[in-house]
């Protein structure tokens, strides 16, 4: 099967390597990348399958200037919700995009230990059962696919573990031990699926790789960039300081502001994103930590 991957970051990269085992993959990016397979847009966008890793705060406006539906089908390998509307991403590209040809994935997959080939376990969730069971044979040998029905669960689990990343990362930076780790990633889901239970999701998927699996990936490696966020605000470094280092998006961050005008809209409590929020305004950690414990 010929497969277009659109953007050539880390995981975009990653993606491109490990489904290239079983088919012809092509790339493209929106900036120009010296890789063999890297063709025009025009020619991504005229295969079958299309797997899209362009980050979350710039979905709406790629797809507005870049995209051409032409009946592809469409596996959405981004996660965040858009910090400006406070969108999930299937929300956005159902202006361009039937559910029946669109499904999002999840799941813990360090982009890294694709690349070396090592084990993962992933999901594909649509609508359409046999869109995700179509995506799924397309990976190959050292990851295992799984399928699900729960969009909505997968696009919460996937943009909420980053906030909880963070803060975990802030918790490795003061040094606070094990024990605050386990309650904060334990606390961490808990207020994940509050958040994903009243925006519609299934309560099983935030036990499963895409929820639980993913948080615990995410929130106990300085592998992960939203985790490296957190290290930095423990350090004391600004906002900007961080991303300047970093290098790369992380997505937690535009997700932690749509967190917060979501809360304030629906009323909801989420404790642990709200003191990222606030750290990530200038907020002090240890008055966060003071705030947090007294709750």
């Amino acid at each position: 099967m010929k497969v277009g991957v659109i953007g050539a970051g880390k995981w975009g990269s990653a993606l491109a390597f490990a489904l290239s085992e079983k088919n012809e993959v092509v790339i493209n990016s929106r900036t120009l990348r010296d890789l063999p397979n890297f063709v025009s847009l025009e020619e991504v966008l005229e295969c079958k399958y299309l797997l899209i890793t362009v980050p979350a705060q710039q979905i709406a406006s790629w797809l507005e200037e870049n995209f051409v539906y032409k009946g592809q089908k469409i596996l959405v390998a981004s996660k965040g919700i858009e910090a400006s509307s406070g969108k999930f991403l299937n929300e956005i590209y159902s202006q361009y995009v039937p559910d029946t040809n669109i499904a999002f994935l999840s799941g813990p997959s360090f982009a890294v230990e694709v690349q070396q080939s090592l084990p993962t376990a992933l999901v594909v969730n649509s609508l359409n059962e046999e869109l995700s069971t179509s995506f799924a044979t397309l990976f190959p040998s050292f990851i295992k696919a799984y399928t699900s029905t729960d969009v909505i669960g997968a696009e919460v689990s996937g943009a909420y573990k980053n906030v909880i990343a963070i803060a975990a990362g802030i918790c490795e930076g003061l040094k606070l031990g094990n024990n605050a780790a386990a309650a904060l990633i334990s606390r961490g889901l808990v207020e994940m699926q509050r958040f994903g239970l009243a925006h519609g999701a299934k309560e099983e998927t935030f036990v499963g790789l895409g929820g639980a699996g993913d948080l615990f990936l995410t929130a106990s490696s300085p592998m992960s960039r939203n985790y490296r966020v957190g290290l930095g605000i423990a350090a004391g470094k600004s906002q900007s300081e961080i991303l300047e280092e970093l290098g790369e998006v992380a997505e937690g961050i535009g997700t932690t502001y749509a967190l917060h005008e979501l809360s304030q809209q629906g009323d909801l409590y989420l404790p642990i994103a709200k003191e990222v929020y606030e750290m990530l305004e200038g907020k002090s950690p240890l008055a966060s930590l003071k705030d947090l414990l007294s709750k």
